[in-house]
């Protein structure tokens, strides 16, 4: 069973009579990536500040690694680290001088701790340059490796791939899930990228209007066997729809190049048997997947602004 890393209870935040939080109550676990996601003017942000202690609840907790952010704030926040969009540095000072400077600041951080971050993040041959002359990728990379030198159990990203290009996106999601799997870090990303949310998180989390949506695993475990949309190129395209929907009742659409319709991953095989049965030529069978966009606004609606 996962263990908890980090759990919101009721999280409420009022600002005057405008209810900005309703009421949030979810788990982040241990060892995963957990993608919080919304459209702009969601509550994001502002949850992301609650869950660090930067804005105060109006009612509920968070309980961090069990200890609260109410009654135990020193110990739980001890247990954070986090970067909002761009992490600060210094330019004119060396990567190793950056990071010596912020565990100046953290009683009981060692050098061998500050090596093994910048091991994790791969920035052993960066770390005599001025990060001034840092790509945004490599500036990203080094605040990372800041906010782990005091061994955080949660780290807090605020659209970490923000302004990269594709190869330092790329590698910030690499290093995202080397965190979560080697180091048995719990990471949270706010992002609006759905498709790297796609490719780095095990779960999400939808807000909307300052309220839960939805928390899904991004890659469901029976997805072998659910619904799918298939795409079929065949000939003669008119019989082959006839046949399917007088031998397995399915409704099939005219595509680009043959059919289309929903079915189940396992009946295909008989599908397939039945036209080539009746003289239809089957060319090419294709299954397609719902994406997390397509989750998303299933989920929250076309038109977010409201």
């Amino acid at each position: 069973m996962s263990e908890t890393a980090m759990e919101l209870i009721d999280v409420k935040k009022e600002i005057g009579r405008k209810k900005i939080i309703k009421g949030l109550s979810f788990t982040i676990n241990k060892g995963e990536v957990f993608g919080f996601i919304g459209p702009n003017g969601a509550g994001k942000t502002t949850t992301i500040r609650m869950m660090v202690g930067l804005t105060q609840l109006s009612e509920g907790d968070v309980r961090i690694q069990g200890k609260s952010i109410k009654t135990d704030y020193k110990a739980a926040v001890r247990e954070v680290g986090a970067i909002v969009e761009n992490p600060e540095m210094y330019p004119f000072l060396t990567g190793m001088q950056n990071l010596n400077h912020f565990a100046r600041m953290i009683p009981e951080i060692t050098k061998e701790r500050v090596q093994e971050v910048i091991q994790l993040v791969g920035l052993e041959k960066a770390m005599k340059e001025k990060v001034g002359r840092y790509s945004l990728g490599m500036r990203q990379r080094l605040g990372i490796a800041q906010a782990l030198l005091h061994n955080p159990s949660i780290l807090i990203l605020d659209e970490p791939t923000n302004g990269l290009d594709p190869a330092g996106i790329r590698e910030i999601r690499m290093y995202i899930r080397k965190l979560a799997v080697e180091q048995n870090v719990a990471v949270i990303i706010s992002s609006h990228l759905l498709s790297e949310i796609e490719l780095m998180c095990d779960r999400i989390g939808i807000i909307k209007n300052g309220e839960l949506v939805a928390i899904q695993q991004v890659h469901e475990k029976n997805e072998n066997n659910s619904m799918k949309q298939v795409q079929m190129e065949v000939s003669p395209v008119d019989k082959a729809m006839e046949l399917l929907k007088t031998v397995h009742g399915i409704d099939a659409l005219k595509a680009e190049q043959g059919i289309s319709f929903q079915g189940e991953r396992e009946n295909i095989p008989n599908l397939i048997q039945t036209l080539v049965n009746n003289d239809v030529s089957v060319f090419q069978v294709g299954l397609t997947k719902s994406t997390l966009e397509d989750k998303f606004f299933d989920l929250i609606g076309e038109n977010t602004i409201e």
